[in-house]
C-alpha cells in the first residue's frame, strides 16, 4: 500500500480508502467489522465516514470495532467523519452554524468513542450560514484538540477558494482535503476543483470512484444486472431504469476502454478504474464502497496497479467529456496562453 501525505498536513495515509456509508445499511455490524479488519490487514489506514450514514450507525459500529481492537490498530487509524447534514428535525438541527457542528461534532465523537478525528469534513456548502463562521468554528475545534484538521466535500470551485482565501486573510487553519464526487465517468472536476486544490495543496479524497457501480463490468449494452443491485432485484427492468447514464454513448464508451485494460492486465474491471485514479493529479486517497468482504478484497487489489502510459491514455480518451469552446474548451485554453501584447 502506498501512503501520502493528507494534503499539506504532516500526516499520512493510504491511497486507498474504506468508505463506510453501507456500514449498518447494507452490510451488518459483522460484516463491517470483517472489511475494517482486511482493509487494515491490507495496510490501510484512512476510514471515512459521517453521521448521517446509516443514522449513525456507521460511526457506532466503527467506535465498537476500535474498542475491540489492541491499541496499535487504534493508533495506526486514521478516522474522518462529516458532519452537515440533518441530525434531528428542530431547527438548528442541520447546516454548517457554529452551533450545530459543535453538536454534531460531540455525537460523532461519542458514537465513535474517541476524544479527537483527526479529519473533520463539512459534508457540503451552507448557503445559510456566513462561511466564516463556520471557518472559525473549525479552527476553535483544531485549537480545541477534538480535531486535528479540517476538510470540504461537495463544494463547488468559487466556494472551495472562498473557503481557503477567507482561512489564509483571517489567520484561521486551512483545510486540507477536499471529497468530491471523481471517476472515469464524473471528470467534470477537472475543470476547476483540481487546478484550484493543486494550487492550494488541497488533497482529493474522491468517493463513488466506480460510478456507482457502472466501472465494476456489472452493466453491458445487452443485459440488465442481476442479483443484489441499489435498486433492487427486478427481472423485468430494463437499462431505461437506469437512468441517462445507461442512455449516453460515452458511457459505453468508457466501460469498453476499462474491459480492454483490464483483459490485457488480467484484472478486474474495478480495479483499471481505481489504479487510473489513484494516479490523477491532486489524489490522496481513493474512497472505496463495498458491500461485501469480496468485493473490498477484489478493489484493494489496485493498489499494486500501475497503469502504462498508454493504457491511461487509452482511458482518457474514451473518457474524455466534449465540453463547449468556451471557457474550457479549445477556445479557452488558447485565450489563456495567449501571450498580451496589447489587444485580447
Amino acid at each position: 500500500m502506498e501512503y501520502r501525505n493528507l494534503g499539506r498536513s504532516g500526516t499520512a495515509v493510504s491511497a486507498l480508502a474504506l468508505g463506510t456509508m453501507t456500514f449498518g445499511a447494507e452490510t451488518d455490524e459483522a460484516g463491517s467489522h470483517a472489511q475494517l479488519d482486511r482493509f487494515v490487514e491490507a495496510g490501510g489506514t484512512l476510514v471515512d465516514t459521517a453521521d448521517v450514514y446509516a443514522g449513525g450507525a456507521s460511526e457506532t459500529i466503527i467506535g465498537r470495532w476500535l474498542a475491540q481492537r489492541p491499541s496499535e490498530t487504534r493508533d495506526r487509524v486514521v478516522i474522518a467523519t462529516k458532519g452537515r447534514f440533518p441530525t434531528s428535525d428542530e431547527p438548528n438541527g442541520v447546516g454548517l452554524s457554529r452551533r450545530h457542528l459543535r453538536r454534531a461534532l460531540d455525537a460523532s465523537l461519542r458514537r465513535l468513542g474517541v476524544d479527537c478525528v483527526d479529519l473533520y469534513q463539512v459534508h457540503a456548502f451552507d448557503a445559510l450560514t456566513p462561511l466564516e463562521e463556520t471557518l472559525g468554528c473549525l479552527d476553535d475545534l483544531v485549537r480545541a484538540g477534538k480535531i486535528h484538521y479540517f476538510g470540504l466535500s461537495n463544494f463547488t470551485g468559487w466556494q472551495l477558494q472562498r473557503a481557503v482565501d477567507l482561512a489564509e486573510h483571517r489567520h484561521l487553519s486551512p483545510p486540507v482535503t477536499l471529497q468530491p464526487q471523481y471517476s472515469l465517468l464524473v471528470r467534470e472536476v477537472e475543470w476547476e476543483l483540481v487546478p484550484a486544490c493543486l494550487a492550494s495543496g488541497i488533497g482529493i479524497l474522491p468517493w463513488s470512484p466506480l460510478g456507482g457501480g457502472w466501472l465494476t463490468g456489472k452493466y453491458s449494452r445487452e443485459e440488465v444486472p442481476t442479483g443484489a443491485t441499489r435498486l433492487g432485484e427486478n427481472p423485468e427492468r430494463g437499462m431505461e431504469a437506469y437512468g441517462p447514464r445507461a442512455r449516453e454513448e460515452r458511457t459505453w464508451r468508457v466501460i469498453d476502454a476499462v474491459r480492454d485494460v483490464a483483459t490485457g492486465r488480467g484484472s478486474s474491471l474495478s480495479q483499471v478504474a481505481l489504479a487510473w485514479l489513484m494516479a490523477r493529479p491532486g489524489v490522496t486517497s481513493v474512497i472505496l464502497g463495498a458491500r461485501t468482504l469480496d468485493q473490498l478484497a477484489d478493489n484493494l487489489g489496485a493498489a499494486d496497479l500501475r497503469l502504462s502510459g498508454e493504457e491511461t491514455d487509452r482511458l482518457d480518451e474514451a473518457s474524455e467529456i466534449h465540453i463547449g469552446d468556451y471557457p474550457y474548451g479549445p477556445a479557452g485554453v488558447a485565450q489563456r496562453h495567449r501571450p498580451i501584447t496589447g489587444g485580447r
